[in-house]
């Protein structure tokens, strides 16, 4: 027997073993191993730049949801602002329409939904504002004499 029949042979053995161990009800699969790595040898550069693209959208998304978080803070600060205005017309005597209470009320319910859902957005600036547009709706509508109702 030669060198070559030797080796022709002993690579038929083993891949003929390979294959039974692969048919075999047994957790070991030597062909998806095999493929597998040559998969991850032939396609690294792409799996490479597959990583780093999601290395990179997370970073997006990070600073998505900073920006996000800073445009809903801002709002938030719009939406006191408002509360606090009208409540400074309110304390100067100016009308009001029912409609223009209506609206204030609506900005309120959303400025309060966001301080409920943030803790720690400092909220304490307008819980008096609310509470004196609150007391002022109140009694317009108890005495129904809201800017405009009666003809004003």
């Amino acid at each position: 027997m030669t060198i070559t029949e030797i080796l022709s042979w002993s690579g038929g053995g083993v891949f003929l073993l390979l294959t039974l161990v692969q048919i075999m009800p047994i957790k070991i699969n030597p062909w998806s191993a095999i493929a597998r790595a040559l998969g991850k040898a032939i396609n690294a550069d792409v799996l490479k730049e597959l990583q780093e693209v999601q290395r990179s959208q997370k970073q997006t998304n990070a600073r998505l949801e900073k920006q996000v978080q800073v445009e809903d803070e801002r709002n938030a600060d719009s939406q006191r602002e408002r509360i606090l205005r009208f409540n400074v017309e309110l304390m100067r005597k100016e009308r009001h329409t029912r409609e223009d209470f209506i609206e204030i009320l609506t900005v309120i319910d959303e400025y309060e939904h966001y301080c409920k859902l943030h803790p720690d957005y400092p909220n304490s600036r307008a819980v008096h504002a609310v509470a004196n547009i609150n007391r002022v709706y109140d009694e317009r509508l108890t005495k129904n004499d809201f800017y405009g109702a009666d003809g004003e």
